[in-house]
């Protein structure tokens, strides 16, 4: 198996608003995607590697203790983690070392989520 991870799906109650906050936070622009008539689709831009997307419908309930996703926190995730408060987030966990595997984060995103971020430096 090359990757644990495919796709990730992270759910959401307001597609505006969750695509505001995680294209602020990335520094990216979220391109909606033809789903289904009765759900909303934004895929999050990956050049390599795995890929996901933002769901908005029946059966997509924001969860602040379902599964938890680190997304990449580019070269150094305090840049993004400064972003996520003034995005109308909530940074739960400082960026903390995890030894040689890097640094990681946490916040609660604008749906009520948990996400996880994680950086080599």
């Amino acid at each position: 198996m090359a990757n644990a991870l495919n796709w990730f799906e992270i759910p959401v109650s307001d597609m505006d608003r969750a695509k505001t906050f995680y294209g602020t936070i990335l520094d990216v622009r979220l391109e909606d995607y033809p789903f289904a008539e009765t759900h909303k689709m934004a895929v999050i831009p990956a050049e390599n590697g795995v890929g996901g997307a933002l769901l908005e419908g029946e059966g997509y309930t924001p969860s602040h203790d379902g599964a938890l996703i680190y997304l990449n926190g580019g070269e150094d995730l305090k840049v993004v983690q400064d972003r996520i408060e003034a995005a109308g987030g909530k940074v739960l966990q400082e960026k903390m070392s995890i030894g040689e595997d890097g640094f990681v984060t946490f916040f609660q995103d604008t749906e009520g989520n948990r996400v996880g971020l994680h950086s080599e430096a």
